[in-house]
Order: C-alpha cells, then structure tokens, then sequence
C-alpha cells in the first residue's frame, strides 16, 4: 500500500493522494511511504523514481545493516526498528531529497503511522524539508527502544532482590533469557549508533545547525541505550557469578558433609571389619558381653569424632 502526502508551496500539507498528482506545480515535496508493497509497487522504485540499483537491491532484501549512502541527488538510509514481540530488527528504508522522501518497509511501521499523523506540528526550527520526515521516522523508532529495555531492566533487577540459595536454578533460567534478549537489542542498537555518529561526522546533509542538534538528540539517546544495554548485561555476568558461587558453596557443603560422614566410618568400619574375620581363636568373641563393648567402642568414638569436628569449626562451615 502506497501512503502519499505531498506539500505545497502554500505551506499546506495534501494527503491521500495518488501517484500522478505529485508532479503538480504548487508542490514543494512529497512523502511515498511503501508500507507492505506488492510486487507492483516495488517496481515503482526503479520505473518511476529511477533510484539506484544498489539502492534497490538493499531494499528487496531481507536485512541489511543501518548505514547512509549518498547518491548525486538524494541520500539512502538503512534503520533499524524493533519487532516488540520478537525483539528481531526490521528494516525501514529512506530515501531522502530536497524534493522527496521515500520510505520503504515490508513490515507495517507504527512509528512511521505517528509521524504521519503528526505532520501539522513542525517546530519553527525546521524548514519544512523532507528532512524532518527522516527526523521524525528515526526518533520515532530509536524512542520505541526505551520502553523494551527499561522492561528487561526493571525485570532483572527484581530477580536480582528475589535471587536466593533456593531459587537461584528457576532464576538463571530466566537471567539467561534476558541476556539472549540484551544481545538482541545489542545488535541493533549499536549500528543504529555509528549510523547517527556518521550523519553527525558528515556534512554532505544540507542541514543547518538548529536543525542538526536534532539528529544529535537521537545519537545521545542511542549511546544511551548502549549504555543500559552494556550495565544490563553485566548486571546479567553479575548474577551468573552469584549463581556459581552460590553452587560452588552449595557443593563445599556436601562434600564437606561427605567427608565428616566418611570420616566417622572409617575407624567403625576397620572394627568391623576385624570382628568379621573368620579366624577360629578370637578371644573377644566368647564373651558374654563383647558384642556390646564393641558396639559401645564404634559409639563412642563416633560421639568423640563428631565432637572434635565440632570443636574445630567444621560444621559452621556449610550451615546455610
């Protein structure tokens, strides 16, 4: 679908309108957004806005990385906005002139839909200019970052205050599925920083100054954005540490509980095993009380054990 405004030399703005009626002469620009094109409209890019093949080819395909590529007389950018369901990128093109902007993307855009229904409300600061269409598309979309990664925020830092010796397995569960979410976001959110750095970096763009500062608003929200990504994913490494820790220390108890239990039989064991021999003369064994001195032996030097390693500490070693 094919969504046309056009703007006057009146300084008024003219919507819905169709494809022949943008070469009138009180047009000053105009606005083509290719939202969710048929094949038909596709062809439109190459038949009727003659753009580069390079250009082109970067639309029809699947997903390419944000970049700007500047032509003889109008400039190609590559954004990025974020599927909020999936958190995968999806691609929205522009072509950018003083005559024209063109936005191209295969999936419906709701920030595109905003900026669209907000074209009235132009700060003074702007000429009225294609460019401020390719402002607000960007804005638009680098702003629907922030509530994604203030969720996933708020998510881990209320783990991390219910993370505890019990919970810890249920809870890494859920910490590594943020971390596979923030490497998502990483990815996006990093190109679509050097893609503003390098329109800030570069003055091909015929902006004036005022006009420029709002592009820079965008790339201090990216870096940003980079910035709770990064602290977030340590946060993330910071509750892995805590969750090995906690298993290592977990383990260090029950060897030591291990061992303690080891330790007692051993002695128990070596007099069993002797009174299991099938010696024929064994004295001890033709007494009337024996088997109860014996068993009274294995007691008490097993009361003795325990109460030499409590003496020693060890059993504070692995309280919990």
């Amino acid at each position: 679908m094919l969504h046309i405004v056009g703007y006057t030399k009146e300084d008024t703005f003219l919507k819905k309108l169709t494809i022949d009626e943008l070469q009138q002469e009180q047009m000053a620009w105009f606005w083509v957004d290719f939202d969710q094109p048929t094949p038909e409209e596709e062809k439109l890019l190459e038949q009727y806005f003659h753009f580069h093949p390079l250009a082109i080819e970067d639309c029809l395909m699947r997903l390419q990385r944000p970049k700007m590529d500047s032509y003889d007389d109008y400039y190609f950018f590559v954004t990025h906005r974020i599927n909020k369901e999936t958190l995968e990128p999806e691609e929205v093109n522009i072509f950018v002139s003083e005559q024209f902007v063109v936005t191209f993307h295969k999936q419906h855009v709701p920030e595109i839909e905003i900026v669209r229904h907000r074209l009235n409300h132009i700060p003074k600061k702007w000429d009225n200019t294609p460019y401020y269409i390719t402002y607000q598309t960007i804005d638009k979309m680098v702003d629907s970052y922030f509530p994604l990664v203030y969720q996933i925020e708020d998510q881990l830092n209320h783990l991390e205050d219910e993370m505890t010796y019990h919970n810890s397995v249920k809870t890494m569960q859920y910490v590594f599925d943020f971390r596979s979410d923030l490497l998502h976001l990483r990815r996006i959110v990093l190109p679509m920083r050097d893609l503003l750095y390098r329109v800030l970096s570069s003055y091909r763009l015929p902006l004036k100054k005022s006009e420029r500062a709002y592009f820079a608003d965008i790339h201090d929200h990216l870096v940003k954005l980079t910035e709770m990504v990064e602290s977030n994913r340590e946060l993330t490494a910071d509750m892995r540490d805590s969750y090995m820790a906690m298993n290592s220390n977990r383990m260090n108890g029950i060897m030591m509980i291990l061992t303690i239990v080891s330790t007692i039989f051993i002695p128990l064991t070596f007099i069993a095993g002797i009174y299991g021999m099938n010696f024929v003369n064994m004295p001890e064994l033709s007494g009337k009380y024996s088997y109860f001195v014996v068993l009274g032996v294995m007691i008490f030097i097993a009361v003795a054990m325990l109460g030499i390693f409590k003496l020693k500490g060890w059993f504070t070693l692995f309280k919990s």
